[in-house]
């Protein structure tokens, strides 16, 4: 079992930034696929940002060129980082770890942290 647990989020006005962490309890790197989603109120979750084994990343297109996604295999963490935020990015954003294929869908997740908050302000 992975336990997850994100940091960093925050309230910050449009154009900030932010970046999350996601600490995980043991070792993932070759094991687990990472990736963040988010879930604003009323909405489905939806995938922003995932890293594969091999360190391939993939962003949501509303993020491409803001956002970015890293691992620290040393310290077991994920992070993601935000740019030029918009009042649309306000959501709960949650650190995801995939068994055997990559975070494309919630339905891929096998582990998730409990989420940190992101509010951004116009």
């Amino acid at each position: 079992q992975v336990q997850l647990v994100e940091t960093g989020g925050g309230s910050v006005q449009a154009g900030g930034s932010l970046r999350l962490s996601c600490t995980a309890s043991r070792n993932t790197a070759g094991y687990y696929y990472m990736g963040w989603f988010r879930q604003a109120p009323g909405k489905l979750r939806e995938g922003v940002a995932r890293i594969d084994i091999d360190g391939t990343t993939n962003f949501a297109d509303s993020v491409k060129g803001r956002f970015a996604i890293s691992k620290n295999t040393t310290k077991d963490t994920l992070y993601l980082e935000m740019n030029s935020l918009k009042p649309a990015d306000t959501a709960r954003y949650y650190c995801a770890a995939c068994w055997s294929r990559p975070c494309e869908a919630t339905s891929a997740v096998m582990y998730w942290g409990q989420g940190t908050q992101v509010t951004v302000s116009s």
